[in-house]
């Protein structure tokens, strides 16, 4: 009746480096995700706030569903009335707005 024989590790500082040189792969990956994806896309989305708030009467803007129209109006709530032909207005979210293609007249100082 012969057990087996198992290797035994050096010591327990050897221990804690394996645990190191284990983890380092998984902290490389999500440094990499972090720059490739996260970074990128919240960079998209703050730029995305900004041309909401900018987003004036005039302003020719294209719509997640594909409608393309000139803002009639706009303001701080979330909504707003846009013309997509003449005479035919609609209300949208302004979360909606995909792009703006062209800026409108500046605001008329009073």
């Amino acid at each position: 009746m012969i057990t087996p024989a198992f290797a035994q590790t050096a010591g327990a500082s050897a221990g804690g480096m394996d645990m190191i040189v284990q983890l380092v792969p998984f902290l490389l990956i999500f440094v990499i995700m972090y720059f490739l994806i996260i970074r990128p896309q919240q960079r998209r989305a703050k730029e995305h706030q900004d041309l909401l708030k900018n987003v004036r009467r005039g302003d020719t803007v294209v719509l997640n569903g594909g409608l393309i129209g000139r803002v009639t109006k706009a303001g701080d709530e979330p909504e707003m009335e846009i013309e997509i032909a003449e005479g035919v207005r609609v209300r949208a979210v302004k979360s909606m707005i995909a792009e703006v293609r062209a800026k409108g007249e500046p605001v008329k100082a009073a």
